[in-house]
């Protein structure tokens, strides 16, 4: 018992001084750039906003810096996607390391027992058989699309990683093509998705695996809702004239920010009444788990709404006995609990880091859409921060590269390490 509990805590070690030493060792090649000057703060920010796929950034010029700067940027995001240790979960276990370990503590969301193959070492294998596949795809079918070869599979990486760098200041918008926001929108809507269930379908041919599970119902579902709401409220507003236009543009960005992909072909910071916000709130539930969006995740949110419906009929009915079901399976209490810890925990961190970019002199709106864009992994926020982060101080910048990490590790991996009892034998 004691040796399980040092590998699950040298796991979660293990974690998190990985995205640290590779997020500091990715800002490198940015502070040493001549093209564009950066600070050791701005590169670092900029790494590790490439690394957790979160896609906010201190750079302003994108469609004047080299390519390989860009190409670099990209690389990040996509190396991050799928993350850094599940790919050294291949490796590690041939040097003596147990693999199982670090895949629960990476593994985003709450159902992490679940493995697709015997052993982690295929599973791993598995998952980046899948992801290097959908990146290709995505790549060309944006290339035939119209996009170059470089942007096709600078914006492939992006989007598979649902990361949302582009190689361009106007981002996805710079095309000006339907065709290619719609490829956009198929593949963030797939990106966010489990890809335990994309293995599942892929090893079985089928899409039962797709068709029966209720938090890719829930997911898409919610995602349809925002579309409706936004395409109605711009088109009766007259933001834009004609139907298809308020179509195309509510579609890809309820997907880009439900997704926490944030990319942008609108200036979607400026539309009427409580779009901008709403769409920021989405962001907080995310992708599914087991994908690689950002959020509390489609399942927590799902949980945390029938636990609450539970508790409003026990109001009424003390005695019953209401299981909180998720595809017609009860869900044990500590499953249950476990979400509420992280919601709480969400939460405290949230106010906590918002407070102190309001003290280094930010205001309420830029301070807590800042912090949820991070968090959150979505990148783009609301005013002072809906373009770029560069205006921000350093101290402001290295709080929000926490608040990519702790996003990204799913709170409780990073937190963790700031308890005495992790560090007790």
């Amino acid at each position: 018992m004691a040796c399980l509990q040092h590998c699950v805590r040298d796991g979660f070690l293990i974690v998190v001084l990985f995205w640290l030493v590779l997020g500091l060792a990715g800002a490198l090649p940015l502070a040493f750039s001549l093209r564009p000057e950066m600070s050791i703060t701005d590169a670092v920010f900029e790494s590790f906003s490439g690394l957790t796929t979160t896609g906010a950034t201190v750079i302003t010029g994108l469609d004047g810096l080299p390519e390989s700067i860009l190409f670099y940027r990209q690389q990040l995001q996509w190396l991050g996607g799928m993350g850094i240790i599940v790919l050294a979960v291949a490796i590690m276990p041939m040097l003596g390391v147990g693999g199982m370990q670090l895949y629960r503590a990476e593994t985003p969301g709450p159902l992490k027992d679940n493995k697709l193959t015997p052993r982690i070492t295929e599973t791993a294998k598995a998952l980046w058989y899948i992801y290097v596949t959908l990146t290709i795809i995505c790549a060309v079918c944006y290339w035939l699309a119209g996009m170059s070869g470089f942007d096709a599979i600078s914006h492939s990486f992006s989007t598979i990683a649902i990361g949302g760098f582009s190689t361009h200041d106007e981002s996805i918008g710079f095309f000006q093509s339907t065709s290619i926001e719609m490829i956009a929108v198929v593949f963030m809507l797939v990106a966010g998705m489990n890809f335990a269930l994309h293995f599942i379908a892929w090893r079985s041919l089928s899409l039962k695996a797709y068709l029966h599970d209720s938090e890719l119902k829930a997911y898409l579902s919610l995602l349809a809702l925002v579309t409706c709401i936004i395409v109605v409220f711009l088109y009766y507003t007259d933001t834009f004239i004609f139907f298809d236009d308020a179509l195309f543009a509510g579609l890809f960005q309820a997907v880009s920010i439900g997704t926490t992909t944030g990319f942008t072909t609108a200036d979607y910071v400026n539309w009427p009444g409580f779009l901008p916000v709403m769409l920021l709130f989405v962001s907080f539930v995310g992708g599914c788990a087991g994908s690689t969006g950002g959020g509390m995740k489609v399942i927590r949110f799902v949980l945390l709404l029938k636990q609450g419906h539970r508790e409003t009929i026990r109001l009424i009915r003390p005695n019953a006995q209401i299981p909180v079901k998720v595809g017609g399976k009860p869900m044990p209490d500590r499953v249950i609990s476990a979400v509420w810890g992280f919601f709480a925990a969400y939460v405290a961190s949230f106010v906590i880091l918002m407070l102190f970019l309001m003290a280094t002199g930010l205001d309420q709106i830029t301070a807590f859409s800042a912090v949820a864009a991070c968090m959150n992994n979505l990148g783009p926020g609301l005013a002072g921060v809906a373009e770029n982060f560069i205006g921000l101080t350093d101290p402001a910048k290295w709080a929000l590269s926490f608040a990519m990490m702790l996003g990204r590790l799913e709170i409780f991996t990073l937190l963790i390490l700031f308890t005495g009892a992790f560090w007790r034998r």
